[in-house]
Parts: C-alpha cells; sequence; structure tokens
C-alpha cells in the first residue's frame, strides 16, 4: 500500500452542527430503515410524553399527512422561545439545531424532573434527517414559528398572531435519501401510542390519517384512533391477556421511593409462556436491565417465602426456580427516575444500579402484602408455578434424552434428515419440508454442498398448548430440535446452530399454511433468536407452471399469471381447460393454427414438482424467491400467537369473524 505522506491538519475532518446526524444517522436512531423512520417520530411524541409526566401536558395529536409529512401537536407549555443568555438565539432554535440541548440535563433546577429523552438529540436529530420541518408554538398568547431544511434555520423567529392555545406542533417530512422507505405503517405508530398510554394514566393520544393512499396493512384501520386509559398499567396488563385463560385478577401497586417511582402490575395465565415487559420514564427498555433484574429477583424470593411460610411446599421439596414462578406470567414493571442511564441512543437497557435495590424492595413488600391479603388467589399462583416445577423435573428428563440421541447420532441426526457437507454455519441451510413425496423431491434436487433436507410428518404439536416435556415427547419436534443442534431450555446453546438460514417449504393450500404456522408458533416460542437474527424464512414455490410452445414460465401469484399470459400473447379463451369450447371442431383447430394454446398447471402440492423443477423455482440461490421472518413488535407477535394457537376460543372466534373479509382466495 501507497504511503500517504501528505498527512496533515487540513485532512481532519470536522463536522459542524447537525452534520454528524446526516453522515452517520444510524448512531443516533438505530438504522435508516422502517425502524429508524418511525423512531424519528417516537422521538417527537417523548418529548410531548414528558411534558405529560411533569404534570402539564394531557392530549397529543399525531397526523399522517399527504406526501409523507408527520405532525405532531401537544397541549404544554410549548419550547420556551425567549433569547438564551449565553447562545444569544431563541430557546426553540437551540433545541432543533443543537445536539444534547434541551431542558432536562439539571436534574429538579431543570424543566423536567423525570425524562425519557435523556440525551437531548431527539428533535434536533429529526430536524437533521428531514427535508424540511416547521415549528410552531402556542405560549404567552402568541403564535410562533420557525422552518428549517435538513436541520439548518431558513429564517428567524416569526410572530404570527394570537390565540389562546398552548403547547408545540413539530411538522417534517423525512428525508427520503437518507431512509430505506417512507412509508409510515398505522400500526406500529398505534401500538407504540397504546403502550404509552397505558404508561401515563390520565393522557390521552390520537392519531389520524389522513393519506390518500394508505399501505395495504392499514387498510381495515380506521383513519382515526383514539387512546385513553385511566387503569394504567393494571389496564395494560389485561390487555396483554385478553387473549389468554387468567388466573384471578391483576396484581397492581406503585411506591415512590427514594431512587424513584416504582409500579408494578402482574397477573398469571394457565399458558406457558412468561411474558414480561419493562420500562424507564415510558421508554420501553427492551433489553431490561436492572429494574428488571431486581423484579425476577424478588419474585422468586417472595413466593418461594410465602410457600414455605403457608406449608404450600413441603420440607423435602426444593425451591421453585426463577423460570417456575415465571411461566405463565404477565408483568409490566415501570420505573420513573431523574437520572436514568440508557445504553445507547436507542435507550434499549436501563443501567441504573440502584433501581435493582428499589424495586426489589417495593416488589418484597408488595406482593407478599398482597398473596397475605388474597390467600385464595396466592394458592392458585403457587399451585401454578408448583405444576411448572414438576413439568420442568419431567422435561429435563425428556430433553436429556433428547440430547443423548443427538450425541449418539453424530452428524447424520436424525435419521432422516438429508444433511449438507459443509460444516460452516454461515454457509449451511435446512429446509424443512412438508410430507416425504416433496421430501424426497427436495432431496434430489437439492444442492448437496449447502441444503439440508428434514421431512416432516403430518403436523408437528401446537408448542402454545404444551408443556416442554410434552414437545419433546414429540418425534417431528425432537428431530427438529437435534438438527438444528442448539439444545432447548435450560441448556439452549445458539452459538451452536447448525444452519444460518432455516427456510420453511410447505404446499400453498390450506394445511401448508397451518404446518407453517404451527413451525412458527414453535420458533417464536422457544427460538426466537432465529427470527432476531435473521435467519428464518419462508420459501415460496410457484402456483403455476404455464406453456405455450417451447415457451414455459412460472407464476407465483394469480395477478403475476396474468402478467405471464398477456406478455405470452394468449386469451383467456386460448388457455386449456377453459370454458369456450363449445364452437366446434373446426372452430377449434383454426384456433390452434393461429397461435398455440397455453397450458397452466396448478401446483397443489410440493410433490407435484420434479426436483429439477423444485430446484430451479424454489431453491436455486440465483433465481428463488424467500420471505425474511421479521418480528417488528415482540407484543404484537405474542397477541397474535396467543389468540390463533392458544386454548382460548373466543378472541380466535372474534379474529377469524373480523379478518374474514379480507380473504381473497382461500384454496381448501
Amino acid at each position: 500500500m501507497a504511503k500517504n505522506e501528505n498527512y496533515s491538519a487540513d485532512q481532519i475532518q470536522v463536522l459542524e452542527g447537525l452534520e454528524p446526524v446526516r453522515k452517520r444517522p444510524g448512531m443516533y436512531i438505530g438504522s435508516t430503515d422502517t425502524r429508524g423512520l418511525h423512531h424519528c417520530v417516537y422521538e417527537i411524541v417523548d418529548n410531548a410524553i414528558d411534558e405529560a409526566m411533569a404534570g402539564h401536558c394531557d392530549t397529543i395529536i399525531v397526523t399522517l399527512l399527504e406526501g409523507g409529512a408527520i405532525s405532531v401537536e401537544d397541549n404544554g407549555r410549548g419550547i420556551p422561545v425567549d433569547i438564551h443568555p449565553k447562545k444569544k438565539l431563541p430557546a426553540l432554535e437551540i433545541v432543533l439545531t443543537t445536539l444534547h440541548a434541551g431542558g432536562k440535563f439539571g436534574g429538579d433546577e431543570s424543566g423536567y424532573k423525570v425524562s425519557g429523552g435523556l440525551h437531548g438529540v431527539g428533535s434536533s436529530v429529526v430536524n437533521a434527517l428531514s427535508t424540511h420541518l416547521r415549528a410552531e408554538v402556542y405560549r404567552n398568547g402568541t403564535i410562533y414559528s420557525q422552518e428549517y431544511k435538513m436541520g439548518k434555520t431558513q429564517n428567524k423567529l416569526q410572530e404570527e398572531g394570537k390565540t389562546t392555545k398552548r403547547g408545540t406542533k413539530i411538522i417534517y417530512t423525512a428525508d427520503g435519501s437518507i431512509f430505506d422507505t417512507l412509508e409510515y405503517s398505522m400500526e406500529t405508530l398505534l401500538t407504540r401510542f397504546r403502550q404509552q398510554c397505558y404508561l401515563t394514566r390520565g393522557i390521552t393520544i390520537a392519531v389520524l390519517d389522513e393519506r390518500k393512499e394508505r399501505p395495504a396493512g392499514d387498510k381495515e384501520i380506521p383513519r382515526l384512533y383514539r387512546f385513553s386509559f385511566e387503569g394504567g398499567i393494571s389496564a395494560y396488563v389485561r390487555h396483554l391477556n385478553e387473549s389468554k385463560e387468567k388466573i384471578g385478577s391483576p396484581i397492581w401497586f406503585e411506591k415512590d421511593t427514594d431512587d424513584g417511582l416504582v409500579e408494578v402490575g402482574i397477573q398469571y395465565t394457565q399458558s406457558f409462556q412468561e411474558h414480561v415487559v419493562s420500562f424507564a420514564n415510558n421508554i420501553h427498555t427492551i433489553e431490561g436491565g436492572h429494574h428488571l433484574s431486581g423484579f425476577k429477583a424478588a419474585l422468586t424470593r417472595t413466593i418461594n417465602a410465602y410457600a414455605r411460610k403457608n406449608g404450600i411446599l413441603k420440607e423435602k421439596e426444593d425451591n421453585l426456580t426463577a423460570d417456575d414462578v415465571r411461566e405463565g406470567l404477565t408483568a409490566v414493571v415501570a420505573v420513573r427516575l431523574s437520572e436514568p442511564q440508557f445504553e445507547g441512543q436507542t435507550k434499549s437497557k436501563l443501567g441504573n444500579a440502584e433501581m435493582k435495590t428499589a424495586v426489589e424492595s417495593v416488589v418484597n413488600d408488595k406482593l407478599a402484602e398482597y398473596l397475605e391479603e388474597h390467600p385464595s388467589e396466592a394458592k392458585d399462583i403457587i399451585n401454578k408455578c408448583s405444576l411448572a416445577a414438576r413439568a420442568r423435573l419431567a422435561a429435563r428428563a425428556a430433553r436429556d434424552s433428547v440430547i443423548r440421541k443427538g450425541a449418539l447420532e453424530g452428524m447424520t441426526l436424525p435419521g432422516k434428515l438429508a444433511d449438507c457437507s459443509s460444516r460452516d454455519p454461515s454457509e449451511c441451510e435446512i429446509y424443512i419440508v412438508e410430507g416425504d413425496s416433496a421430501g424426497g423431491s427436495a432431496k434430489q434436487g437439492r444442492n448437496r454442498e449447502f441444503q439440508a433436507i428434514l421431512p416432516l410428518r403430518g403436523k408437528i404439536l401446537n408448542v402454545e398448548q404444551a408443556r416442554l416435556d410434552r414437545m419433546l415427547a414429540n418425534n417431528e419436534v425432537k428431530s427438529l430440535i437435534i438438527a438444528l443442534g442448539v439444545g432447548i431450555g435450560e441448556i439452549k446453546d445458539m452459538s451452536k446452530l447448525r444452519y444460518h438460514r432455516v427456510v420453511i417449504m410447505t404446499d400453498a393450500d390450506v394445511d401448508g399454511a397451518h404446518i407453517r404456522t404451527l413451525l412458527m408458533t414453535l420458533f417464536f416460542r422457544y427460538f426466537p433468536e432465529l427470527i432476531e437474527n435473521g435467519y428464518l424464512y419462508i420459501a415460496q414455490p410457484p402456483l403455476y407452471k404455464i406453456s405455450k410452445g417451447k415457451d414455459q414460465r412460472y407464476a407465483y401469484t394469480d395477478e403475476e399469471k396474468e402478467e405471464v399470459l398477456k406478455d405470452m400473447g394468449v386469451n383467456q379463451e386460448e388457455t386449456e381447460g377453459s370454458d369456450d369450447d363449445e364452437e366446434g371442431e373446426e372452430g377449434d383447430e383454426k384456433a390452434k393454427k393461429k397461435s398455440p394454446r397455453a397450458n397452466i398447471q396448478r401446483y397443489k402440492g410440493l410433490g407435484e414438482m420434479n426436483p429439477d423443477q423444485l430446484w430451479e423455482t424454489t431453491m436455486d440461490p440465483e433465481n428463488r424467491l424467500m420471505l425474511r421472518v421479521t418480528m417488528e413488535n415482540a407484543e404484537a407477535a405474542d397477541s397474535i400467537f396467543s389468540t390463533l394457537m392458544g386454548s382460548e376460543v373466543p378472541p380466535r372466534k372474534k379474529f377469524i369473524q373480523t379478518h374474514a373479509k379480507g380473504v381473497k382466495n382461500l384454496d381448501v
């Protein structure tokens, strides 16, 4: 490599103002995909939520405008517009054009005692990543406004007249040269804002969609949605459990400690999965933190102490484990503190060690008090936990059997797995195929170097309604776990995953869709890391093979079939098997001389395809189409799986009735 002898001070790049944000947006909003796009909306709304937590705001209106713009208006105090003593600029302009500027740094002496907007970069980052932003402030009976482009001020602060309103309104348009997409999802926004209303009692958030053209996923959602929940976290727990069989009513308590406010909602269900979510200053701490650690420790200790004291756990019995007391648990843990320490701008984990002690203390006292005052509910909860403990021991024996079997069978496990020759997981992919017939075609058509095939016989167990011990007794589930190589439960180790592409390949009919859903339920509940890391895919085999003379093509949808026929110059009446064959043999012969008819073959199952066809259309990396399974919203995913796969019938019936009209082609 040639040496650069001219390296000097003038080659050092200094990014000023908001330039660093435009240069490296991912550092400030996490990503520039749809998540980053929506994160910008959250940043502006979070500022209004901070006003609400400070007691100055009770209404926030979010509007999706035509042309991709977003409007966020609150009735708080309004961002200050007076001149800053040091910067000699209006405070509004400083807040919107300077990183780490805001009223959230001075503790009790600042504008906010409790705030989610810790870093003071939210508004300015959104401004930097917008082609245009307009700020309106309603304060002191006056309307103030200022315009910005790509983070740069366009005019001096304007006074536009008198008003009786108060608050702030931000209207901005995200920069299409920065973001991968400018399409907002009403559903994604509603999920976030519903959550915020549960966490802040007394606040109303309205979302209005004024776009003429709405994304397909939003068309069934009303254009105006309004949230307000006086029940707070207790109502939130009810919402999370609405499709589950519940044990007792939600348990709710809060306490203001020296380190901050602690609020907790708890309810057990008859399901086998836990669903615990945590928040700090209304920010969803996806990766948890010290507040969540304190809750889990206190929950295990308190339930064991009560069970021992009241003789529900016998002297010779082992204590219930953390997993035992969290089976079927739904909980919301929320704390508010003046100096939160988040990891990163996206605030996914709380780092304040003192909150572990605070939450632990509150849960120890309040939960113990509740159990003493409600002995019947306490007994039901501990019976549920004890049953989980017995199932855990049975599952351990079954799991050990699976592990031993896996170790004995070596690299050919299980017997029906046609493994690939490569041992590099990043190269390898496994196709989970429905049935022996499709499995045979896939095994013959695959590339043996990097593609493994695992045929499954029939429908696997619905793991939403089964504990681990019963799950491991199912041969199909057992084969799949052994093939993946990561183990399950307490000894799961995702670093041992043998394939970095796990592909579900089922028939394009109702049974195939059901098998696909059962498999996704298994992965979501027991191997969510596959989804989080982008390793889970759904194969897309073609629905049709269209032939006209020597011209043969495949179509993956009905719309694509029509396009292919049109491109071939084929009228609908010229296809084999059409209803327009009544003009007699003479007319039919003339039509064939003009143009050979097109033959349309509808594939009902993968087994109908020859190995070379399956490779060419569905398995060849050069040609195939695959859907990657993602999980943008764990809460929504949990609700969907509980509704569709759980034991409660009414929520599933309601879901089907609501969405039945949206099913266009049901292939039974």
